[in-house]
């Protein structure tokens, strides 16, 4: 598969969204881990820093004023009191004392210590550069009155090193996880893009002609099914294909016959000095081998007509006067064979079928039925209704149909004597039209036969009642 087809084709793009969105979940993993992190120092530090705020609050409410030489005695009897800085201010947030002695007589207007100076205990961390900076304020309170307040600030490497450790181990497991994904993205693209590939190239050697060619594919999956579909599809084509060169195959040979006849007799014609009536006899020859020649062309549009249009308009047609119409046209036919017609007929049996094609099922089961019987027999047309269904059987005292020529009876250009079937024009086509015109008309149709006694047809309906209907 070229490069540029490649990066533009659907499995490419599902494993990059797959990779995109994993990648997205872990980035936002990372990032709340890491501050649940370090909300989880930030309330140890504040318990901690509060304490001692509150500490030095009550230890620096017992002087009578606070003033910075009562303040540093007061803070030095807190041993256990260490902070990174310590101010103290009055009321009006003067800084009285600093342990860095930077902001003694200044105003401290950090938001930690208005708030204190109103009466609220205030803590606040940050996390830079590998420190973890704490703030905190708490009042002093004396008398009920609100005299001044402590604000403590603590840099905490330890803990800022434990930050950054967590960083480093979340990012590492981070990277590790989204490693695996695109390790698995790049293993499931690929084995996708194989079999895909194995896939696109079965089916140009099948585009190809090669009907016979078998796509493989491993495991269980969709792909597999598809696969499945596509090789049963092949089957298929294969045997369209076969049936199609059959037919093309048997219908070159049926079409050859007549006109070899006809250039025989033209041939014998023109080498050959003959009277008047023998050259009449040539002639009429000919004359019969054309009309058989146009007869057979007749059935193969016909087939044609039926496998590229197989649905037509239906109407409601009642089959008894068709049977009758047909018996009245093949009366002739049958009294020159020596076949007796016989009709059973008790239902009108209406049906919902194309007119033609119901005239031609039953003209050309009767007509077989007249031909492929024999001096002196019968065809018996019967005519019933069972249940929901017309059944119109065609049964003849021929010969019969051997066992193994049954389940190719249907078959085109299937003849079970093909000698017998040349003598009488038969092409092995009329069967077939009528099995491929009673399937279309939603019918069906079997053939029963015994040697020596005859075959019988049970072509079968659906009754279309009129008023039941309405």
């Amino acid at each position: 598969m070229p490069i540029s087809h490649r990066y533009r084709s659907s499995q490419f793009l599902y494993a990059m969204t797959y990779v995109a969105v994993t990648l997205a979940a872990l980035i936002f993993l990372n990032i709340y881990c890491f501050e649940v992190g370090k909300r989880m120092v930030y309330r140890n530090k504040e318990y901690a820093l509060l304490e001692k705020c509150q500490l030095a609050c009550d230890e620096l409410a017992q002087p009578e004023a606070l003033t910075p030489a009562a303040i540093a005695q007061s803070l030095a009897q807190l041993e256990s009191l260490t902070a990174s800085r310590l101010i103290v201010t009055d009321s009006a947030a003067t800084a009285l004392y600093d342990s860095a002695g930077e902001a003694v007589g200044k105003h401290i207007l950090l938001p930690e210590v208005l708030l204190a100076l109103e009466g609220e205990s205030r803590f606040d961390g940050s996390y830079q550069n590998r420190y973890v900076l704490c703030r905190c304020a708490a009042p002093i309170y004396k008398g009920g009155a609100i005299v001044g307040c402590v604000y403590m600030t603590e840099y905490d490497p330890v803990r800022g090193a434990l930050i950054h450790g967590l960083r480093v181990h979340i990012f590492q497991i981070t990277a590790a996880l989204e490693a695996i994904v695109i390790a698995f993205s790049v293993f499931y693209y690929t084995r996708f893009s194989r079999k895909i590939g194995r896939i696109m190239d079965s089916m140009r050697i099948i585009q190809s002609g090669d009907y016979s060619h078998k796509v493989v594919a491993e495991g269980n999956d969709e792909l597999a099914l598809l696969v499945q579909e596509i090789n049963d599809l092949t089957d298929q084509l294969q045997l369209s294909e076969a049936k199609r060169s059959r037919f093309v195959s048997d219908a070159s040979h049926e079409i050859k016959t007549p006109l070899a006849s006809i250039k025989l007799l033209t041939d014998s014609i023109l080498q050959n000095d003959m009277d008047r009536d023998t050259m009449l006899e040539f002639v009429a020859d000919i004359g019969n081998e054309a009309e058989r020649l146009n007869r057979m062309t007749e059935k193969l549009l016909t087939l044609t007509r039926i496998d590229s249009q197989p649905g037509g308009e239906q109407e409601i047609i009642p089959i008894l006067p068709t049977v009758e119409r047909v018996q009245r046209m093949l009366s002739p036919t049958a009294q020159a064979a020596g076949v007796r017609l016989r009709l059973e007929l008790a239902d009108p049996c209406p049906i919902l079928i194309e007119e033609d094609d119901l005239h031609q099922i039953i003209f050309n089961l009767m007509e077989n039925g007249i031909k492929y019987n024999i001096r002196g027999g019968t065809l018996t047309v019967c005519l019933r209704r069972e249940a929901d269904n017309a059944v119109l059987t065609v049964e003849d005292t021929g010969l019969g149909i051997p066992e193994d020529a049954r389940a190719h009876i249907f078959d085109r250009f299937y003849r079970v004597d093909k000698s017998r079937s040349r003598s009488t024009g038969g092409s092995g086509l009329g069967l077939s039209i009528v099995h491929a015109l009673v399937q279309n008309n939603g019918g069906t149709i079997t053939v029963s036969s015994e040697i020596g006694k005859g075959s019988r047809f049970t072509v079968i309906f659906p009754l279309f009642d009129t008023e039941a209907a309405l």
